[in-house]
């Protein structure tokens, strides 16, 4: 990022944090929690987040890693001041500015990348050496967790409510960030768009594990695998 469109950037979000303050915790910061909980976090987990603002989902997941540590990060100083403030009592969660351009915390291994909501606010151009930083700081077990608005829903905000928008706000395009996370030694697990405000389906998520080889392969339980399929034929009807 260029250093005047960085200032643009980072002059934004110090006058933004002020906003995020009084919205406190709603539906979005919830969902990315439960879903983050659901792609494996555990209490012992290291947490990286990216782009956290004054630390709403930062909290949210501090308290579900009493035996780990979260570091949260932004490219906000003004941010990253009201969320040390806010959330000074939460002895594992710690708070530093950075783009993560620089970042480099040498032999530091992270069990979880969360990006909650941030990715669409980087020039995609900057998105493939974002996740080279990513994997430096991975092991072979990390996973990567974002959160973005769904595309077709964002161009629509693009086209009909510009003024809800922030600085920089663009459509993602899905195979775009599958490649630039894959080419980084990370396979997608999972990816799910769906509706949190809106009927339309408002937002999306990714899982992405560390690519590491398959060692073997386990058969399910075959019971597990008659009851699905008992539950699949009943469901449609299917007797034959």
């Amino acid at each position: 990022m260029q250093s005047e469109e960085k200032d643009k950037v980072v002059s934004f979000y110090d006058q933004f944090a002020e906003k995020q303050q009084k919205t406190g915790i709603n539906s979005r910061h919830l969902s990315i929690l439960d879903k983050v909980k659901l792609a494996g976090l555990k209490p012992d987990h290291k947490i990286l987040e990216v782009g956290c603002g004054i630390g709403t989902v930062s909290h949210l997941l501090a308290t579900q890693v009493p035996k780990g540590q979260v570091l949260a990060v932004d490219i906000s100083p003004e941010s990253i001041e009201k969320a040390k403030l806010l959330w000074k009592d939460q002895k594992n969660l710690s708070f530093e500015v950075s783009d993560m351009s620089d970042f480099d915390k040498k032999d530091l291994k992270f069990d979880f990348f969360v990006f909650p909501d941030v990715l669409e606010h980087i020039p995609v151009d900057q998105h493939f050496r974002l996740f080279q930083n990513i994997q430096k700081h991975a092991h072979q077990d990390s996973v990567i967790f974002i959160h973005i608005p769904a595309p077709r829903y964002l161009q629509w905000m693009i086209e009909n409510e510009p003024a809800k928008l922030q600085v920089i706000d663009q459509p993602l395009d899905s195979g775009d960030l599958i490649k630039n996370i894959t080419a980084n030694n990370f396979f997608l697990e999972k990816m799910e768009t769906y509706d949190l405000f809106f009927e339309e389906k408002d937002y999306q998520y990714f899982v992405f594990r560390a690519a590491k080889p398959l060692r073997t392969s386990t058969p399910k339980n075959k019971w597990a695998v008659l009851k699905e399929r008992i539950r699949i034929r009943l469901k449609y009807g299917l007797t034959k």
